[in-house]
């Protein structure tokens, strides 16, 4: 399975902003905090924007939200909205891949690949990952 750096650079954005939801962040704030391009990240919030992941307000005291509270959004949410399919298959989906002869077995494979990738993506939230960096944060510093 292949992340996309769209995918990652969505998932960093948008934990950004579920880490302080009262107050809108520019990309800008996005960017420099998680060490992101800036055009590259102007255009994932777009696609977070149109999927309604993100909302926006235009004007000096504008910027970005979350579109839906933190606990509702999980990760596979995120993957959908900017790479769209989870796994494909050379560019395929794989919902109608079929094999004949001794291959006949290898799509369901697949299929359960994505289905596994799916259910772990899809039981992560951005507050549940919130929660274990300030658990990893106690850890590390606790160990110091």
């Amino acid at each position: 399975m292949h992340i996309s750096a769209k995918a990652d650079y969505a998932m960093r954005a948008l934990l950004e902003l579920a880490r302080e939801p009262s107050r809108p962040l520019t990309c800008e704030a996005m960017a420099s905090s998680q060490e992101i391009p800036f055009r590259f990240l102007k255009s994932v919030v777009g696609e977070l924007r149109r999927a309604g992941l993100v909302r926006s307000q235009r004007g000096c005291e504008g910027g970005y939200w979350l579109g839906r509270p933190a606990e509702e959004i999980t990760l596979l949410d995120v993957t959908r909205a900017v790479d769209g399919e989870l796994i494909t298959l050379r560019g395929e989906s794989l919902a109608g891949l079929d094999y004949p002869g001794p291959a006949a077995g290898l799509p369901d494979v697949w299929r359960e690949v994505e289905a596994g990738a799916a259910a772990v993506l899809g039981g992560v939230t951005l507050t549940s990952l919130l929660g274990k960096g300030v658990e990893q944060g106690l850890t590390h510093r606790g160990a110091a």
